[in-house]
């Protein structure tokens, strides 16, 4: 199974569109979005892919917007991270702002992949946003990828990975 991943669309509904087509011609069979959504135009093209998503620390969901959410058949966490399973592999996906992101972003940085999945349990892959950088790091079993960032990025850049084999390549969105 391949999986697209975008993050940092600040509203930009048509580059979104635009980048979700690329994923889709990639192989995607399925989507998740590392937050800062921007508006409902964002959550239109969410909800026509059914993409799973994170709310980022540009987002304000209020009460009328998580409504909004729910007509469109969209259930993003009340808080973060979303843990999803795709293709038997446990996914853990923040926007990358977040308090609990930043202690696991200390333990990659100490080498400790025993105390990531003291924070995390059991996971395969940790996705995030938020710093509109393209990455892919490991700690120990456990891979964190940043797709980079649909705005203020020199290149804008979504990311397929294909779970059966880890195959993980970046797609420069025009």
């Amino acid at each position: 199974m391949i999986l697209g991943l975008l993050s940092d669309s600040h509203g930009r509904h048509e580059r979104t569109a635009a980048a979700l087509r690329l994923l889709r011609d990639h192989g995607a069979a399925a989507f998740i979005h590392c937050g800062d959504i921007g508006d409902e135009r964002v959550l239109d093209v969410l909800a026509e892919y059914a993409v799973q998503f994170v709310w980022g620390n540009n987002d304000q969901p209020d009460a009328s917007l998580l409504r909004y959410c729910r007509a469109l058949g969209l259930n993003p966490p009340a808080e973060p991270p979303l843990r999803a399973e795709h293709g038997g592999r446990r996914l853990c996906v923040f926007h990358g702002h977040e308090p609990l992101f930043w202690r696991v972003v200390r333990v990659l940085e100490r080498g400790q992949p025993a105390a990531l999945h003291e924070l995390l349990g059991p996971v395969d892959y940790v996705f995030f946003g938020h710093t509109h950088v393209a990455s892919d790091a490991r700690l120990g079993d456990v891979r964190l990828i940043n797709p980079g960032a649909l705005t203020r990025a020199a290149e804008y850049t979504v990311a397929t990975l294909d779970l059966a084999s880890d195959a993980l390549r970046f797609h420069t969105v025009d």
